[in-house]
């Protein structure tokens, strides 16, 4: 079993004190929404999020969508071989049930995560698919107690994903950023046991997370 986590991820519902800017107030009265059950975008609060803490790791629930979608729609997460984790920015744990069918429009996207954030859980026929928890990313470690912790930065050591998934053991834990630019913070960092780079330049979030399965499901599957 391989664990992937997106890490510090830009997803999250306006916070507060952005209720009345004039961004918000517009993009809630043209879709009949109540901002404080809207996802924070910053496609449409790029103005209100001028000044807001960490504001280049926020408001990018896109981002989310695709990386999820290039997990969950593989092999491997259907056979159980892989488990997959959000850790948001506000420090929220999502947990994801493997039968999980993620929606492919990122309008329905949206809704579901605004339906989670308000209702901790998402269900169908009895079965959690998806929970939602405060808790940080340390205590979720305690929780699944992986036998390594890895990390995907430009900073990290240079390797290639055919060498590195070819040496990670069974239950082992990757960390992958869920924001559009920075690093990792340093609470982050005194979790993560190694740290590699795999291309000279940083790549998206869905492009690691797809070139990972990839090279892992040919070790399981062929």
């Amino acid at each position: 079993m391989l664990t992937i986590i997106l890490v510090e991820s830009s997803l999250e519902l306006i916070p507060n004190q952005m209720y009345d800017h004039p961004s918000v107030t517009s993009y809630s009265k043209k879709f009949k929404k109540d901002p404080s059950n809207t996802l924070l975008d910053n496609s449409w609060h790029f103005g209100a999020m001028k000044g807001l803490d960490n504001e280049i790791k926020r408001g990018r629930p896109d981002i989310i969508h695709l990386t999820l979608l290039s997990i969950c729609t593989s092999p491997a997460f259907y056979e159980n071989k892989i488990k997959v984790f959000v850790h948001t920015i506000n420090d929220e744990i999502i947990s994801i049930n493997n039968n999980t069918h993620l929606p492919k429009s990122y309008h329905r996207f949206q809704g579901l995560m605004e339906k989670l954030f308000l209702t901790k859980k998402i269900e169908s026929n009895d079965e959690t698919l998806m929970e939602l928890e405060k808790s940080s990313l340390s205590k979720l470690m305690l929780k699944l107690k992986p036998t390594q912790i890895i990390g995907f930065t430009i900073n990290g050591q240079k390797t290639t994903l055919d060498k590195l998934v070819a040496q990670i053991e069974e239950n082992s834990c990757i960390l992958i950023g869920g924001f559009q630019k920075g690093h990792f913070s340093d609470e982050t960092k005194k979790i993560i046991e190694q740290s590699f780079s795999i291309n000279n330049s940083s790549l998206e979030a869905h492009l690691v997370a797809s070139r990972l399965v990839y090279e892992y499901e040919k070790t399981i599957f062929i």
